[in-house]
């Protein structure tokens, strides 16, 4: 089997949704809807809205298979989705109104060295990362988590290649910040 192509299991269920069958759309749902509430709830920070654009997400996915192809992995082409539905949530409602948010939070950041990240759960890190300005969480997940460049996150956004490196380099300050502060509280 190559690399990146579907096991026959998952052919099966990418047959069945594009045939629109009910049990495969059911089993798709059940497999990736956890991991994918978490990538919505990543860009909005709001439990309810993440849910939301999780059924958005698995409308647009159902409505879309056929333009699946096969050729790379179904479950990164489902992410992308997802990425895409909250990115178009956060433009919608003028979330990503970068220029605005840029200096707003600039006396939150300080330098900071931060050698107790080893000691933070993944729990508490997720949550300081939801607690970033719309703008940084955003620039943050594309290039930290999703593995976006810069370049690319400047096209997706709509913004400078510099406008994203300014936002992920004061997003990681931030991001210290806060980490930091939760062993000193």
């Amino acid at each position: 089997m190559e690399l990146n192509t579907p096991s026959t299991d998952e052919q099966e269920l990418i047959a069945g949704c594009k045939e629109g069958k009910p049990w495969a759309q059911k089993a798709v749902y059940e497999q990736y809807a956890p991991g994918m509430l978490s990538v919505c709830f990543r860009y909005v920070n709001d439990r309810e809205t993440a849910r939301d654009l999780l059924q958005d997400g698995f409308v647009k996915l159902f409505t879309k298979i056929d333009s699946y192809s096969g050729a790379g992995a179904f479950a990164g082409w489902i992410r992308r989705i997802f990425v895409t539905t909250a990115l178009e949530y956060l433009r919608q409602t003028n979330a990503l109104k970068l220029s605005s948010s840029i200096d707003e939070y600039e006396h939150f950041i300080e330098d900071a060295d931060v050698p107790i990240i080893d000691k933070i759960s993944a729990d508490d890190l997720m949550k300081c990362v939801g607690e970033l300005p719309n703008g940084y969480r955003t620039v943050f997940n594309l290039y930290a988590i999703e593995g976006y460049s810069h370049q690319e996150i400047a096209n997706i956004l709509s913004i400078s290649e510099n406008t994203s490196r300014t936002q992920f380099m004061r997003a990681r300050k931030l991001l210290q910040k806060n980490v930091k502060s939760l062993f000193n509280s």
